[in-house]
């Protein structure tokens, strides 16, 4: 990997702390809510909060990116992480849980959507898949990061020093970002000139169309994983530590596969990678019931990371490749809406479903949906 561009280096460290904050709170907030008795339902409920707004708001933000450059919305996100990590220590039980969940999710959406645009911009299109994997690989770093801090920070210092940690992170990016002194994109042409189109032709864009749908059903792989461990760990015993090393399993293996991608993407297509995700995460969610230690979790963990992590800097590609001059940010609103869309139907669901059937038929129900959806958009003869 080389890391020629100083201000994408940079962007991407400023993203890494900001994620780092994202996935290591959702951690805490989800273990915090299991230790004042929360049920596996309001779990899910809670997580999904963390996806709300951003669903709603995502296209907004990318528009908004395009018209007035990246900076002030990244400042803005920054700023809210550092608020919505901090309502935990003045607000307690499950309210002040319910708001940090809002207010981070929706800052996460405001600083990552415009990273994502400003990603593209930066360099030549001959640099944009490379530049997409290093994007992606910084955040495999925070994913595996962030549930590490927040086990061993639970263990050693109890809940109310690991949302001050979080806390203070966010401060970093604020700084960097309020001085000013990156040379990030500008104001886009396309939306200094009204013409965008709407957010529909997008969804109804021949090429752009299949990579969304790809997308959502990675989107529901990922997000599934992100509640399963904590909660189906909790109930077999597993400790704050040893949830947060199954979770980072997952981050390091996204870190190995993208590490890799530049190697990749020169011997197979885009496509192709994408299928291959979602059969392995079909296979991985299979295996799930049958898994009832740590160890095994682990393997497990990091078996979907490899899959699944591949999935990003490829749609992302994808997109800037396909998407309509002058609405990068758009498509990268519309894909961060649909994402969002199932960070909140998926642990909704997961709690509904598992509080009625049971653990079993639904990783089975998961793995099942996934293997055939990489069958179906699997690449077809030329």
């Amino acid at each position: 990997m080389r890391w020629g561009n100083p201000t994408l280096t940079a962007l991407i460290g400023l993203g890494i702390v900001n994620h780092i904050v994202l996935t290591g709170s959702r951690v805490t907030v989800t273990l915090e809510a299991l230790r004042l008795g929360a049920s596996a339902a309001v779990v899910g409920l809670l997580l999904a909060v963390f996806a709300l707004l951003p669903m709603v708001l995502s296209v907004a933000a990318g528009r908004l990116s395009d018209r007035i450059g990246v900076r002030k919305p990244m400042l803005a996100g920054s700023c809210a992480m550092a608020l919505g990590a901090a309502v935990p220590m003045v607000v307690p039980g499950l309210a002040g849980l319910f708001i940090t969940a809002a207010v981070l999710g929706t800052a996460l959406m405001l600083f990552q959507v415009p990273a994502q645009n400003a990603t593209g911009e930066l360099g030549p299109p001959s640099d944009r898949a490379h530049n997409f994997s290093l994007l992606a690989l910084g955040y495999a770093v925070s994913t595996l990061l962030g549930p590490l801090i927040a086990g061993f920070t639970i263990d050693h210092g109890g809940y109310v020093a690991t949302f001050a940690v979080f806390a203070a992170l966010p401060l970093i990016p604020v700084a960097v970002l309020a001085r000013g002194a990156l040379a990030l994109p500008g104001p886009h042409p396309a939306h200094v000139q009204g013409h965008t189109g709407g957010a529909l032709a997008l969804l109804r864009h021949e090429k752009l169309r299949p990579v969304f749908v790809i997308n959502v059903m990675l989107a529901v792989a990922w997000d599934l994983h992100t509640i399963v461990i904590p909660v189906y760990g909790a109930h077999i015993g597993l400790s704050a530590s040893q949830i947060g090393v199954i979770l980072a399993s997952f981050g390091a293996a996204t870190f190995v596969v993208r590490f890799s991608m530049r190697w990749v993407v020169t011997r197979v297509d885009e496509r192709q990678v994408l299928t291959v995700a979602l059969l392995s995460a079909g296979a991985v969610y299979a295996l799930f019931p049958f898994c009832h230690s740590a160890s095994a979790l682990t393997a497990l963990s990091f078996g979907l990371g490899l899959g699944v992590g591949a999935s990003q800097p490829m749609v992302m590609s994808l997109l800037h490749a396909y998407a309509p001059p002058g609405r990068m940010g758009e498509a990268a609103g519309v894909r961060m809406s649909l994402v969002q869309s199932m960070a909140v139907a998926v642990p909704l669901t997961f709690g509904a479903l598992s509080a009625a059937i049971g653990l079993t038929p639904v990783f089975w129900s998961v793995g099942a949906g996934l293997a055939a959806g990489g069958y179906f958009t699997r690449p077809r003869g030329k």
